[in-house]
């Protein structure tokens, strides 16, 4: 009986290490997210890299082999925005600026939750748009299980649920957006305020 078991357990740990193997480059781990040296007055041309690698990373629908890229681009953000302040359009471009976005619109949610009063802060100035308050606060408001205010997520295959729907629409024109209706066309979604 004992060699039985060891032979199942034998032929188990050789099964799970041969996929661990062969799909080696699936399986990243990244670790957290740290501060990292970075020269703020290179700030734009950083920042102008980190757009370019975050829209080629979603355009290739392969996150999970460019999880370390993506870890890389998250650090490079955070560290400038410890270390050199938050950017603003008097610094960089809005590209630039919306390259800051873009990597804490991406990342985990404690870090989302932790630099939105920035997001908040830049939208105010007019460094980025109404749209990009609305679309964090959404997803913020969705990781916490909470109904979403701007209806810009989308979770497996429909809309999020969605705060008071019979006037998302006031709310979306106020934030420069389009009509939910069109917003849901692009997923193919049928939207009903009921």
């Amino acid at each position: 009986m004992k060699k039985i078991i060891f032979t199942i357990l034998a032929i188990l740990i050789t099964s799970i290490s041969i996929f661990l193997y062969v799909n080696k480059d699936k399986f990243v781990y990244v670790g957290s997210v740290d501060i990292i040296e970075v020269d703020c007055s290179k700030k734009k041309q950083i920042l102008d890299e980190v757009l370019e690698s975050d829209q080629r990373i979603r355009k290739s629908n392969e996150l999970i082999k460019y999880a370390k890229e993506d870890h890389r681009n998250q650090e490079l953000v955070i560290s400038i925005i410890e270390k050199c302040g938050m950017p603003t359009l008097n610094e960089v471009s809005q590209r630039q600026m919306v390259a800051v976005w873009l990597v804490l619109q991406h990342t985990t949610h404690k870090h989302r939750k932790k630099y939105f009063h920035l997001i908040e802060e830049a939208v105010k100035n007019g460094d980025l748009s109404k749209s990009h308050y609305a679309l964090m606060k959404d997803r913020i408001l969705m990781h916490e299980g909470k109904p979403q205010i701007y209806g810009s997520q989308i979770k497996d295959g429909k809309l999020y649920t969605l705060e008071n729907p019979e006037t998302v629409n006031e709310r979306r024109k106020e934030m420069g957006m389009e009509t939910i209706e069109d917003y849901l066309k692009h997923f193919n979604i049928q939207f009903s305020a009921n």
